[in-house]
């Protein structure tokens, strides 16, 4: 088995691999803008120039929060990046979300962070506990919204991914460094690899979960100024519902892990969450929005993390080849 691991990461790690991977992520990622380029002009029209630049550059920090919240967790577990290396690895890494599996952007980000001396299991783990603070962080803030929606909604909403608020005080537990680094460690030792050098720490937990909850503020601000752009009353309590709503259509989104990048999940449950607020068609339109500028943002990032990688290539000195760097785990 072992061997059969070994050799397809050796395939994983070929630049043909590498390239071919890229290609396909950003042609998926292209494909759901065109798919969608009636409904986009019908929402072009509706709103406002000073909506549409408000909507991207909430969405640019909320990405900005998810690659902060990643990089102090790789920080804490021994392995700081400068502010240009991470958005070389995180950038291109998160194309992964758009192959179906839900596991490419971690695989991509071990691969690419090996480039910067990273050593492959920490990444892995970084990325782990990245992640699932986001998800028992993005079901907390979710649960906000419960209380926003009508009560059939609430109704409906607690039945059909009701759970995934329930079972967060369980996963929450599970985050507690004492029991992650445990966790971690048997990971490592039953896939043959050595164990971390620096365990999480409270601290590296704090930094990460504030940035999350960050991240989920700003997403649900960006789908609250989409909202009230298309017809939703401004308020506190379409606020909330906005900020819940997105958080828990995320997390959903991404445990129905066939989905790339939760696509079509996603907007099923925050349209529903939405849909009492919404006029007509506006509720489906307004996550379509999200999704799309949300996904060339995913675009803008990969390119500034390739056009770093490829700078950086370009400042190594000739003894210091690219397979030393790439070897190292």
């Amino acid at each position: 088995m072992r061997r059969v691991l070994a050799r397809a990461a050796a395939v994983l790690r070929s630049p043909a691999v590498r390239w071919g991977f890229l290609v396909v992520a950003v042609g998926l990622a292209l494909w759901y803008v065109v798919d969608a380029r009636d409904d986009l002009a019908d929402a072009a029209g509706m709103l406002s120039g000073g909506t549409l630049a408000a909507v991207a550059g909430l969405g640019f920090v909320y990405v900005w929060c998810t690659l902060i919240a990643w990089r102090a967790v790789l920080s804490d577990l021994g392995s700081p990046l400068s502010l240009r290396d991470a958005v070389s690895v995180f950038g291109l890494s998160q194309l992964g979300k758009y192959l179906p599996g839900g596991v490419w952007n971690v695989v991509a980000a071990a691969e690419i962070g090996a480039d910067h001396s990273i050593p492959r299991h920490r990444s892995v783990a970084s990325m782990g506990v990245a992640v699932l603070v986001s998800v028992v962080s993005g079901a907390a803030v979710g649960a906000v919204a419960l209380p926003f929606v009508s009560a059939d909604a609430t109704q409906d909403a607690l039945g059909t991914w009701g759970w995934v608020v329930w079972v967060t005080p369980a996963i929450a537990v599970v985050l507690l460094p004492p029991v992650l680094n445990r966790l971690i460690g048997l990971a490592l030792r039953l896939g043959g690899r050595e164990p971390l050098a620096r365990p999480l720490t409270w601290g590296g937990l704090a930094a990460v979960t504030a940035w999350s909850v960050a991240g989920w503020l700003v997403a649900g601000a960006q789908t609250w100024v989409l909202a009230t752009g298309l017809g939703m009353t401004p308020s506190a309590r379409t606020f909330a519902l906005a900020v819940g709503g997105w958080a828990l259509a995320w997390t959903v989104g991404f445990l129905v892990v066939l989905a790339p990048a939760g696509a079509g999940v996603r907007e099923v449950v925050l349209a529903g969450v939405l849909a009492g607020s919404l006029p007509g068609a506006a509720a489906p339109l307004a996550v379509l929005v999200s999704r799309v500028v949300l996904t060339a943002i995913d675009g803008v990032l990969a390119g500034a993390g390739l056009l770093l990688a490829r700078r950086r290539g370009r400042r190594r000195t000739p003894d210091e080849p690219i397979s030393k760097i790439t070897r190292s785990s």
